[in-house]
């Protein structure tokens, strides 16, 4: 549903405009309604529809408490997990905790990742993107879930 990247100013108040070609969807599909969490392996953030974010927040929740990676899983996404919702310009406003996270000012690039979007400082997608570019020039490592792919 979402793929694709967008070059995106953020505004002086942390305001974000969605792109027109994923607002209809957006509307339709979560009344307009995200989740914006910090990715954990990545300094960026991932912004998910809310029956998506529900889904996953579910299998999150149910992890061990007693396993200490999935607590520190559980408090890192859920606990930065905030609600953020279009406004009636087709706008999001991005907590300051977040955009400091992911070092997110002017420019930003919103990436379509199909069931979700990630959210990157212009300056950290552009480096990322030429070292996976690189990465992807020598040998690549198919991973083994994808093998039976067909591209």
């Amino acid at each position: 549903m979402f793929r694709g990247s967008n070059e995106i100013n953020i505004d002086a108040k942390g305001r974000m405009a969605v792109p027109v070609r994923y607002r209809d969807g957006l509307l339709a599909l979560c009344e307009g309604v995200l989740v914006a969490t910090i990715d954990i392996q990545d300094k960026c953030l991932l912004i998910y529809p809310m029956p998506k974010w529900q889904e996953i927040e579910t299998k999150i929740a149910s992890l061990s408490t007693f396993n200490k990676e999935s607590r520190r899983v559980q408090r890192l996404l859920v606990g930065h997990a905030r609600e953020i919702e279009l406004d009636s310009n087709g706008r999001v406003l991005l907590p300051p905790e977040l955009r400091a996270y992911a070092g997110l000012e002017k420019k930003v690039i919103l990436v379509g990742q199909s069931h979700r979007f990630e959210l990157w400082s212009a300056d950290s997608w552009d480096t990322s993107r030429e070292e996976w570019l690189e990465q992807a020039a020598g040998e690549v490592v198919i991973p083994e879930e994808m093998q039976s792919l067909s591209l």
